[in-house]
């Protein structure tokens, strides 16, 4: 169904003179901004098989109310579950970019929302950023993904880290995804957006996921940590860079399974292997 017709499907929308327009930037759904009588909205419809990476759409939606409740989050106005359609308001601001979530004002601010929405009631549904990584790897070969011969000793040291973070930190409500893009900031407060992956998880892999998607340096790093608790212990470091590494792996096999399954014009395959060799790279330092 056309965007048109599934905004017709919205009450609060229904029958009201509107401007949709696409908006860029998502690499797995197709996003639309709609502007009706001085609101606006954002209508977000789930690209195809999304399933397959885990996305539970109505988690997602909990999710997103949660963090809408807690102030953190745009309001949610509609989910059209058997179209896999998501409205929510527009979040006004501008989304940030990565040198911006490095200035230490900027940080302050998202990591007030995050550390916000974690100390929030428990949520719905869990993530395991290594159950993930082992689902993707696994559905992407059944898909006959060509994985760069590298794979097999990543997935091994994948295995070691987990091995060494079993047991460690208590679940709290993550996003999981925390790329500077989903990150709204109207001067004033910060927004956070695309709850896709949200879940109770492990905080540090908010963390490790926020530092890497933001090429954060070691600065960066103990500034996130002495804004996130206070002070820089050692093992807090040793956890961040760890789940670091995690991240990359998760982003690597999101990019070959999405090889297989998306319609979207993405070289996913450079993206898979961009990750795969960054982890590569970090775990021969280490």
């Amino acid at each position: 169904m056309d965007e048109r017709k599934l905004i017709q499907l919205i009450p609060e929308l229904r029958g009201r003179s509107l401007t949709v327009s696409p908006l860029g930037g998502g690499l797995t759904n197709r996003n639309y901004r709609i502007d009706a009588e001085g609101k606006s909205y954002v209508l977000r419809v789930a690209g195809k098989d999304t399933v397959l990476l885990g996305i539970d759409r109505a988690r997602e939606v909990a999710c997103a109310r949660a963090a809408a409740e807690l102030g953190v989050g745009p309001e949610v106005v509609a989910y059209l579950p058997e179209h896999e359609a998501l409205i929510r308001r527009f979040a006004c601001g501008r989304a940030l970019t990565v040198e911006e979530m490095q200035q230490p004002a900027v940080l302050s601010r998202v990591v007030e929302a995050l550390r916000r929405y974690h100390n929030g009631p428990p949520g719905a549904g869990t993530f395991s950023p290594f159950a993930t990584v082992r689902k993707y790897h696994a559905l992407a070969r059944t898909r006959q993904v060509t994985f760069p011969d590298s794979v097999g000793p990543a997935l091994e040291r994948l295995a070691a880290i987990d091995q060494e973070l079993q047991a460690d930190d208590s679940p709290c409500p993550c996003h999981n995804d925390l790329l500077a893009g989903n990150f709204i900031d109207d001067g004033r407060a910060i927004r956070i957006i695309d709850w896709e992956y949200g879940g109770m998880g492990n905080r540090f892999f908010d963390l490790g996921n926020l530092a890497t998607n933001n090429d954060f340096a070691d600065p960066h790093e103990r500034t996130l940590l002495a804004l996130y608790f206070g002070e820089v212990r050692p093992d807090d470091l040793r956890r961040l860079h760890l789940m670091r590494l995690v991240s990359d792996m998760r982003e690597a096999m999101w990019g070959f399974l999405q090889a297989a399954i998306s319609t979207l014009e993405v070289d996913y395959l450079a993206y898979g292997r961009k990750h795969l060799e960054r982890f590569m790279n970090a775990t021969s330092r280490n």
